[in-house]
């Protein structure tokens, strides 16, 4: 495989992989296997207004035990951080998980009808958690090589998860920045080894064809970018300041 000339062909397929928490840069394929009254729940919930004080009490209710209370997740770990991802990308992961598209047994109950209920309630936390800033102390892969994974990503990746791997909302492709590195490998290997049912069968094909040394070198980029919603240092959500910040959820392997 040629290092960085794989083609346009290559940097088409490759550029609509979410690696992050939240892959798959198209609508449509996720959702071609799921029940059309999925579908039109959650593209219902798309178009609602969110209601941010009810996405707070499910977020602490269903989502803060693995994600924490600042949506940061834990390094190393395998839960990601979600805080700061696009809305309707969160929107459209959890209409993922609900859909059994995506292996979690954990998010599956989560954000089934019984806990996350119907549009208007997938609307407000996404939105809750959306608002959340993001983790100015992220894990981080390999500052070595860094510049070597800046000039794959912007020949591979960008033309669909942004020059700054900031997302794009109407591709719903992810904010891929400022995300932990481990959990940007793991959910790399997992479409690559076809365990993320939710990725394009193509793009599963084509990634086979990147290299374990490339693979580093992206996902070190991307570890490393500063998006523009970073909380302070030392910042704490003031919506759950009594949490135990010593909290550690069991590891995912």
């Amino acid at each position: 495989m040629k290092t960085a000339n794989l083609g346009k062909r290559t940097t088409r397929l490759l550029t609509g992989i979410c690696f992050a928490t939240l892959a798959s840069a198209s609508w449509s394929e996720p959702f071609k296997d799921v029940a059309p009254p999925h579908l039109k729940e959650f593209e219902e919930a798309m178009k609602l207004e969110p209601n941010i004080d009810n996405g707070r009490q499910l977020y602490k209710r269903y989502c803060i035990t693995c994600h924490g209370p600042e949506g940061w997740g834990v390094a190393g770990s395998g839960y990601p951080q979600i805080a700061g991802q696009l809305k309707d990308v969160i929107i459209k992961q959890l209409a993922d998980f609900r859909a059994g598209n995506r292996d979690n047994p954990i998010m599956r109950a989560f954000s089934s009808r019984r806990s996350l209920g119907g549009p208007q309630e997938i609307a407000d936390v996404a939105a809750y958690i959306s608002s959340l800033p993001m983790n100015p102390r992220n894990e981080k892969g390999f500052s070595l090589r860094v510049e070597e994974g800046r000039k794959l990503y912007q020949e591979l990746c960008s033309d669909c998860h942004g020059e700054r791997a900031e997302g794009d909302p109407k591709r719903h492709a992810p904010k891929l920045a400022g995300q932990h590195y481990s959990y940007l490998m793991r959910q790399f290997n997992w479409i690559r080894n076809g365990y993320r049912r939710n990725a394009d069968k193509k793009m599963v094909e084509q990634i086979q064809e990147m290299t374990p040394s490339q693979q580093v070198a992206i996902m070190s980029y991307l570890s490393h970018l500063r998006p523009d919603n970073l909380a302070p240092e030392g910042w704490r959500n003031p919506d759950f300041d009594y949490f135990d910040r010593s909290w550690r959820p069991a590891t995912l392997h």
